[in-house]
């Protein structure tokens, strides 16, 4: 277990590493937008390139961010019940919902898109519009981003593994938004006026 948790945290390195950039490209995107912004009503022009580099690094943005997004525990989750479970509940969960549905899933999808990303690069594809940028590098990060995901999958199964093992910590394993919940719960108890009176 030892040796898979290294390969667990080279990862989750790598999907912190590369979240560091998306970081620079909201920074970016954002930059451009308000730029594109300003030119087009204070100097009445605009460029569709500035329009499809805004597109493309917000695509950017979504698809290489999901593994970080992953590896925070960070993605919407539709099960109301979900929050009810107990630790071991939830990994079970967890690891059967990534074994069965998300790594099989982003398999298809990676699978699908090669095609359609080879084909893109082959022709070298170009927006249809009057000074458009080429589509076929955002088409490339498709199956990048999937990867990415993929390897971050992994590496969820085999922390959820070792915790259920007990290789892990149970209590280490608690979602960005329950961390929220409690820290804000933490605020409200050393806050209440009640506790100051008695």
């Amino acid at each position: 277990m030892r040796f898979l948790l290294g390969i667990s945290r080279a990862i989750d390195a790598l999907s912190l590493n590369i979240n560091k950039a998306v970081i620079w490209l909201v920074l970016l995107s954002s930059l451009v937008s308000a730029g594109n912004a300003l030119v087009r009503y204070a100097l009445h022009s605009s460029s569709n390139a500035w329009l499809e580099l805004q597109w493309i690094m917000f695509g950017a943005i979504f698809l290489l961010g999901a593994s970080y997004t992953l590896m925070k525990n960070g993605h919407v989750r539709v099960d109301v019940l979900y929050s009810k479970y107990p630790p071991r509940v939830k990994l079970w969960v967890d690891l059967l919902g990534t074994l069965f549905f998300l790594i099989p899933t982003a398999v298809v999808i990676f699978l699908t898109s090669l095609p359609w990303v080879a084909n893109s690069i082959s022709t070298r594809e170009m927006s249809p519009d009057a000074g458009g940028l080429p589509y076929w590098p955002i088409k490339l990060l498709i199956p990048v981003a999937l990867v990415l995901l993929i390897l971050q999958a992994i590496s969820e199964v085999i922390k959820r593994l070792a915790m259920l093992t007990g290789h892990l910590d149970i209590p280490e394993y608690v979602t960005e938004e329950e961390a929220e919940v409690q820290e804000v719960k933490a605020i409200v108890v050393n806050n209440d006026p009640k506790e100051d009176k008695q």
